[in-house]
C-alpha cells in the first residue's frame, strides 16, 4: 500500500511525499532520479514491506507536489530533509538516492549530523558537479556532455531540451520509454519490459511535469553546476551501488566520488546498467535496516 501526503516546512513551503512499506518502521527517506518523483518508491514497495521499513519518497521543490523554491541550493536540500524528518518526529533515518538523486543524498550526508542521518546510499548517482561546474564531461554520454553544455553555456537551449523530454513524457509515453531503452544496456532494458516496473518509471516521470518544467529545470542545473560540498566532512557511512555497464552514469564517475569521502563503501554489479538499484535494493534496505533501532 502507499499513502501521498504533503508537510510543511516552517517557512511555509510544502513538500510533496509518498510512503510505502510499513508505516510504523524505521524510516528512509529516498531522492528520485530526474525527470521522476515521489512516485519512484512504487517501484520498491514490495521490498520496503519486506525489510520492515517505512520509505518516503520526497518530490523536490517545483517538482510533482512540492512548492517552489527559487535560488536554492544543492546543500539546502539537506535541511528540507531535515525539517521534514522533525515534522514526522522522525529522530534518526537513512537516505537513498538514485541517479539525479544520488547527488541529493550526499547533499544530506554532507548537511545531517550523523547521529540523526545514519547511513547514506547513493545509487548510480549523476555526481556531474562534484569537484566543480561539470568536471564529469569527458565520462558522459553524448546527452548529458551536450546538456552539461547547455546548462553552461546556453541556459535557453538546456531549457528547450527539457520543454521536448516533458512533452513526449507527458503526451508520447510510449516512445518516450523506447528512447530510454535504446540508450541502456540489455540488463537495464530487460528491467522495462517487465510491464509493472515500465508502468512505475512512466508513472513518475509524468508526475515530475506536473507544474511544468522549471523546478526539473532548476534540480538538474545544481547538478551540473559546483556542488560546493565538502566531502572529506561527512562523517556517517555511505554506500556507493554502481552498474558496472551503466550506458547512463558510468561507474568512473562515481569512483572518485567515492574516494573523496572518508567513511565511504563501493559496491559494484558486473554487467548491471543503470537500474543496478531494481537488482540491489533487497541489499541496500538490508543496510538501512541495521543502521535504523528497532521500533
Amino acid at each position: 500500500m502507499s499513502e501521498d501526503f504533503l508537510a510543511t516546512l516552517p517557512d511555509g513551503r510544502a513538500l510533496g511525499c509518498r510512503r510505502v512499506g510499513v508505516p510504523s518502521g524505521p524510516v528512509v527517506f529516498h531522492q528520485h532520479g530526474g525527470p521522476s518523483s515521489r512516485l519512484e518508491v512504487d517501484l520498491f514497495a514490495d521490498a520496503a514491506t519486506r525489510a520492515g521499513l517505512c520509505v518516503i519518497g520526497i518530490d523536490r521543490p517545483g517538482i510533482g507536489r512540492s512548492t517552489p523554491h527559487p535560488g536554492r541550493t544543492l546543500l539546502q536540500w539537506a535541511d528540507d530533509v531535515r525539517a521534514l524528518a522533525d515534522a514526522l518526529a522522525v529522530e534518526r533515518f537513512a537516505v537513498t538516492g538514485w541517479s539525479e538523486g544520488g547527488p541529493y543524498a550526499l547533499a544530506c550526508a554532507a548537511g545531517i549530523p550523523a547521529d540523526r542521518l545514519v547511513r547514506t546510499i547513493s545509487v548510480a548517482g549523476g555526481s556531474y558537479g562534484a569537484f566543480g561546474d561539470n568536471w564529469a564531461a569527458p565520462l558522459q554520454n553524448p546527452v548529458d556532455r551536450l546538456g552539461g553544455w547547455l546548462c553552461l553555456h546556453l541556459h535557453p537551449g538546456f531549457r528547450l531540451m527539457y520543454d521536448a523530454l516533458a512533452w513526449e513524457a507527458r503526451h508520447f509515453p510510449a516512445s518516450y520509454l523506447a528512447q530510454v531503452k535504446a540508450a541502456v544496456n540489455d540488463d537495464d532494458r530487460a528491467c522495462f519490459d517487465d510491464p509493472a516496473v515500465a508502468e512505475a518509471f512512466v508513472a513518475a516521470t509524468r508526475e515530475c511535469f506536473r507544474q511544468g518544467t522549471a523546478g526539473l529545470i532548476e534540480d538538474a542545473t545544481l547538478l551540473y553546476r559546483d556542488w560546493g560540498l565538502d566531502f572529506g566532512r561527512i562523517a556517517g557511512p555511505v554506500d556507493f551501488w554502481q552498474g558496472g555497464d551503466d550506458r547512463l552514469v558510468p561507474a568512473a564517475i562515481n569512483r572518485p566520488v567515492a574516494a573523496a569521502i572518508p567513511n565511504a563503501t563501493w559496491h559494484e554489479v558486473p554487467g548491471a546498467g543503470h537500474c543496478v538499484i531494481l537488482h540491489t535494493i533487497e541489499r541496500i534496505f538490508s543496510l538501512c535496516r541495521q543502521a535504523l533501532p528497532a521500533l
